[in-house]
């Protein structure tokens, strides 16, 4: 870790939402409102004094406060007139709604790239100069060679149908008419999160089941990712593409070890030969076919998982969005720990006073 980054907390704070706010142009319109980032982006942007324009199937899953502070728009990515009426008179639209589970490649490939498309010509047509922000994923650029991770100025190569589906939504944008900005964020963790859970949960049983073989990875806390979108879409960096999370990567057993340490547990990775996590996306793809979408494990993400290093080379990027600091996994991991016992998300584990 570089002596020029700083620790940040894991809440954003007020001074740092109005100097955000004051450049960025609104009225700010945001897909993926009822998501896990999206949720805390509206946040962040009501707290700022801006009242988003949000892109909702059903706005009953927006809680009570919410839906009455900000302006609703009932529709879909697949809703062209719902489109249009999100970002007529947009100065600002932030895409993060997509589809990041799903048992077949069509899935992926009707939101992440189709829905991505329709969103980008209702902004070319309906609010040209609105600034674009695409938040992507770094599976769109694909697992990195190296352990200190894969520089967004490299060619991409996805090796998922999710991260091929989210790559040509990204060059729907890049093809579009107007300002457009592109953020690939790693595996994001954080309060509401439900996948990264699934880690807390097994480091909560004491034992975390990995991929044999060492593999190095990036992550991210959804406050730095909310601090990311909120700075490109002040500073308005156009044609760039960024890659996001914690500067220096960690080694899965050792995010494992700090992940144990900041819940108070003992926990040991158990290495899973790559034939049992293939039979395990099968049968995920089985499941996803019968109706049960929240199975985490598909051929798909096997194949993700097996994947050598997710790591992203994303120093260069925090500076130019001119970000100095961010959440130490330690930390971050410590206050989602809290969070989700708060909840009773975790099954009751004995606590280690070591």
């Amino acid at each position: 870790m570089g002596s020029e980054w700083h620790e940040l907390p894991p809440a954003i704070g007020d001074g740092e939402l109005a100097a955000f706010a004051s450049g960025i142009a609104a009225p700010v319109a945001v897909t993926g409102a009822t998501g896990f980032v999206g949720s805390h982006l509206v946040e962040a942007l009501l707290r700022a004094g801006l009242r988003p324009r949000v892109l909702a199937r059903d706005p009953a899953r927006l809680d009570a406060p919410t839906r009455e502070s900000v302006d609703v728009v009932v529709g879909d990515l697949g809703d062209p007139a719902a489109l249009a009426g999100l970002v007529t008179g947009a100065s600002t639209v932030v895409h993060l709604a997509g589809v990041v589970r799903a048992g077949r490649a069509a899935e992926f490939d009707a939101a992440n790239r189709g829905g991505t498309s329709r969103l980008v010509a209702a902004r070319d047509l309906c609010a040209p100069g609105a600034f674009f922000v695409h938040v992507s994923s770094l599976a769109a650029a694909g697992p990195s060679p190296r352990p200190e991770g894969r520089s967004p100025d490299e060619p991409a190569s996805p090796v998922s149908a999710y991260g091929r589906s989210k790559l040509a939504g990204e060059e729907a944008v890049r093809g579009s008419a107007g300002p457009w900005v592109i953020l690939r964020p790693p595996a994001i963790y954080g309060p509401r999160e439900t996948d990264v859970l699934q880690f807390f949960r097994l480091a909560a049983r004491g034992l975390v089941p990995l991929p044999a073989g060492e593999r190095w990875v990036t992550m991210a806390h959804v406050a730095d990712i909310v601090r990311a979108i909120l700075s490109a879409a002040a500073l308005r960096p156009a044609g760039r593409t960024f890659h996001l999370g914690e500067p220096s990567p960690l080694r899965m057993d050792e995010l494992v070890g700090r992940l144990a340490a900041a819940g108070g547990v003992r926990a040991r990775v158990v290495p899973v030969p790559p034939w049992a996590l293939r039979a395990a996306g099968a049968l995920g793809d089985v499941a996803h076919l019968v109706g049960a979408r929240s199975v985490a494990i598909t051929s798909d993400k096997a194949r993700e998982l097996l994947a050598r290093h997710w790591s992203a080379e994303s120093g260069p990027s925090l500076r130019a969005l001119g970000l100095d600091g961010f959440i130490p996994f330690a930390s971050g991991a410590a206050q989602a720990w809290a969070w989700y016992r708060e909840r009773d998300w975790l099954p009751h584990a004995k606590i280690s006073r070591q």
